[in-house]
């Protein structure tokens, strides 16, 4: 592989893309412009910059003593298809597994006690009465409060909402602390009163402009997912909303850079500038530790405040934008212990803390009960999760004090008593973007100022969706609009 500024002259026919950042968005760009190319039958050659020694982002699985540690996401929602349509175009199909079946339920701290989240109640719409009804984790105030939300008029106003206003103005103060903030801090690892409900989760703004009332369309909805439901298992299809790969979810940036052949792939080379070639035929990535690229194209799938500044000499205003967007850090720490040294039944997935319930974690992961295979027989694996926007100076803590967290909350919330068996701390620095108010309007900006140079784009979770399935169709938009664009300037499209 060429990586010097000039290209030879038998390299002219070649549409070289350089795509910086090999999380799961950048392999995932990288290929869709490979197949792309494969079907055009026009070679593309495509070369992937990451910083790190390794690929696949926040997207980490070590293994040890039986284990399968994710120090990343451990699973990805299948109602959005496209990193479940990626799995089964990579041939992984077979690797799939589902949560297991039992004990299908999560809790949330109540006084220090783990209460199950009401049946039905997803996110903030409650589909069953009963459930809310029987709850310890509301007060009989707060139940007639959120089941009064039916009577609510919808908002008028167009005027963008944060997510804690929403809440408040339709359900509530108690539900908003007690049952949505823990739920949704889960996700995001944000404050809902600064995260934009528009941005973060538009479905319920549209169900109170269709239906008038969260309530309401939840239960009308019902019936819909039953049908739904009975149509899926008629047709045999095999999956719930959760799936993860048997081998871990490491398996799928691995197949996606094995995809690409070798030496597509450049490990440790950090990015100092993108900049135009002199001629303004293409552009030069230059690197921190090597001669620079010459590119066709280039895609930048890294943190918003990443490629803010290698764009800083060529856009210093699209910089400033890209900069704007608000990062959260976080720690994950996977420990594992004797199932004796665990007096809670662990009769569920995991538990989310609300932040009034002033606790020192987020939330913890049971994965031994969530994926039974992730752990030997006997003994228990828990992921707990530290930090966020709300916590964010618990980042800062040395790993002595994390450990310390650890055993000091599990110890009071599920009853672990003695040393772990191992404890593995993962930090994540400035790695979960906040979708807080003003960020729509913030990404159309940043697209509109990145539309005026032609060949550069930009993508990853900083704009349109944290999820593994929103990365996933991010990433291929854009390799899609890369080859639109490559053919419109009369490359690819000579094929």
């Amino acid at each position: 592989m060429k990586t010097s500024l000039e290209r030879s002259s038998g390299s002219k026919t070649t549409d070289r893309v350089v795509v910086i950042g090999g999380g799961l968005s950048g392999l995932v760009a990288a290929h869709r412009l490979h197949e792309s190319a494969k079907q055009l039958r026009r070679p593309v050659e495509v070369v992937v910059l990451e910083a790190k020694d390794r690929v696949g982002g926040v997207i980490r699985t070590d293994r040890r003593d039986g284990f399968t540690l994710e120090g990343g996401p451990d699973s990805f929602i299948t109602n959005k298809p496209w990193a479940l349509d990626l799995c089964r175009r990579l041939n992984l199909e077979d690797q799939l597994i589902e949560t297991d079946s039992a004990h299908r339920r999560s809790f949330v701290v109540r006084n220090g006690r783990l209460v199950p989240v009401p049946e039905g109640f997803v996110l903030m719409a409650p589909h069953r009465l009963l459930p809310i009804l029987t709850t310890p984790i509301l007060s009989w105030r707060g139940k007639l409060r959120l089941l009064a939300e039916i009577m609510i008029p919808r908002r008028d106003s167009d005027a963008e909402e944060s997510l804690a206003s929403f809440v408040r103005r339709r359900f509530g103060r108690e539900a908003l602390e007690r049952l949505v903030q823990p739920l949704v801090g889960g996700i995001y690892t944000g404050d809902p009163g600064n995260l934009s409900l528009k941005a973060t989760l538009p479905q319920f703004l549209a169900m109170e402009k269709q239906y008038g009332s969260l309530i309401r369309a939840a239960w009308r909805q019902r019936g819909s997912a039953e049908t739904r439901r009975r149509e899926k298992e008629s047709s045999g299809a095999r999956y719930g909303m959760f799936v993860s790969l048997a081998d871990g979810m490491d398996v799928l940036p691995r197949t996606l850079a094995a995809s690409l052949g070798e030496g597509a792939i450049q490990t440790g080379r950090p990015v100092r500038r993108i900049s135009r070639r002199s001629d303004r035929a293409g552009w030069v990535v230059e690197l921190l530790n090597g001669p620079p690229i010459e590119a066709d194209a280039v895609i930048a799938t890294t943190e918003a405040h990443a490629t803010a500044r290698m764009l800083d000499g060529l856009d210093p205003s699209l910089a400033l934008q890209l900069r704007a967007i608000p990062y959260a850090s976080s720690i994950i720490v996977n420990v594992a212990y004797r199932r004796d040294q665990v007096k809670h039944p662990l009769d569920g997935f995991g538990v989310v803390v609300p932040a009034v319930e002033s606790r020192s974690i987020l939330a913890a992961s049971f994965l031994n009960v969530k994926f039974p295979s992730r752990a030997p027989a006997g003994s228990a694996l828990i992921r707990v999760f530290i930090g966020g926007a709300t916590q964010p100076d618990l980042f800062d803590l040395d790993d002595d004090a994390i450990r310390e967290i650890v055993a000091r909350e599990l110890g009071d919330l599920i009853g672990v008593r003695g040393e772990p068996l191992f404890l593995e701390i993962g930090r994540h620095p400035r790695a979960m973007p906040q979708y807080v108010l003003g960020h729509l309007e913030r990404v159309e900006t940043i697209r509109r100022k990145a539309a005026r140079h032609p060949n550069l784009f930009l993508t990853g979770i900083a704009f349109d969706g944290v999820g593994i399935p929103d990365c996933v169709h991010a990433a291929e938009t854009t390799a899609d609009a890369v080859v639109s664009a490559l053919a419109g300037s009369g490359s690819i499209a000579a094929a």
